[in-house]
């Protein structure tokens, strides 16, 4: 009986132990996962202006739903999106853009875009309304950010670089001093 007794409680710790591991392993897999993305590098996909916002005479924010209100766009930081649109006489034209929004912002991304007079990607931003979709693939880019990679890191940014900047500023663990 003796026996019996302690092989029932040696077989009950084995099964506690194996349930926390087990658990526990579940539990970080879930939590370090990183969710997909929905950018396709090699193909353009839909995505579906919901919002823009006229920040001045020729700068506006144009926000686009993903997929799903839990879905992210799944672009590296400092990496950038190709869109795709028609020009002032119905041609086709693509054009780099980097997002302001992260991939902690869930369900859409943002887009602030300065149109030009004779851009030719500005005559689309011009005339896309809500309700209308944009055409878009990546991720592209080479510029690889690592959190905590360096000590201190100086920027210096103007026109197209400055969003790749401030999606490096406004990223988790960044501290920045001016």
């Amino acid at each position: 009986m003796e026996f019996s007794q302690s092989h029932r409680v040696e077989m009950i710790s084995m099964a506690v132990a194996l349930v926390a591991i087990v658990g526990g392993t579940a539990y970080y897999y879930y939590v370090t996962k990183k969710p997909k993305g929905c950018l396709d590098p090699e193909n353009f996909k839909e995505f579906k202006l919901v919002k823009r916002t006229q920040l001045s005479h020729n700068v506006a924010t144009f926000r686009f739903d993903l997929p799903t209100p839990k879905s992210v766009l799944g672009l590296p930081i400092g990496q950038h999106i190709s869109c795709r649109g028609k020009d002032s006489l119905g041609e086709e034209v693509v054009k780099p853009y980097t997002p302001t929004t992260l991939d902690t912002d869930v369900g859409y991304f943002e887009l602030v875009v300065k149109m030009y007079p004779q851009g030719r990607m500005s005559h689309h931003f011009r005339e896309i309304r809500e309700g209308d979709y944009m055409a878009v693939k990546g991720p592209k880019g080479r510029f690889k950010y690592q959190p905590n990679q360096v000590r201190a890191l100086g920027m210096i940014a103007g026109g197209t670089g400055i969003t790749p900047m401030f999606q490096v500023c406004v990223s988790k663990g960044f501290r920045v001093f001016l």
